[in-house]
């Protein structure tokens, strides 16, 4: 028996559900993408189409503190005619970026 190809045209509709995100799922990916509380609280808001000051308070009570990384130290296995070596990985943070936002905040209507 031979198949016959299927068009897109034969196919049923797609339906897409939109579900915003919850409050905690919000925050976690806003505390993610920013160091800064007020981006955070913006970016939260956006994500779950809610004004600002509705998601301040779960933002600032979720607040997570970066602990400071020390250099870790890499160990390799010494060979009988080599020394063990060690490597040392330092890792850098990033300067704080501070830009002037001169258009509107997010609309979450649109």
């Amino acid at each position: 028996m031979k198949k016959t190809q299927k068009s897109f045209a034969d196919l049923p509709p797609i339906r897409v559900r939109r579900e915003p995100p919850t409050v905690s799922e919000a925050v976690a990916a806003a505390q993610d993408l920013a160091d800064d509380v007020e981006q955070q609280i913006e970016i939260a808001a956006g994500l779950m189409g809610l004004p600002a000051e509705e998601v301040r308070p779960h933002v600032l009570a979720a607040k997570k503190v970066k602990p400071e990384r020390a250099p870790e130290r890499i160990l390799t296995h010494a060979s009988p005619s080599r020394a063990p070596r060690t490597v040392v990985v330092e890792r850098r943070t990033r300067p704080t970026v501070v830009i002037e936002r001169r258009s509107r905040p997010l609309d979450p209507r649109r």
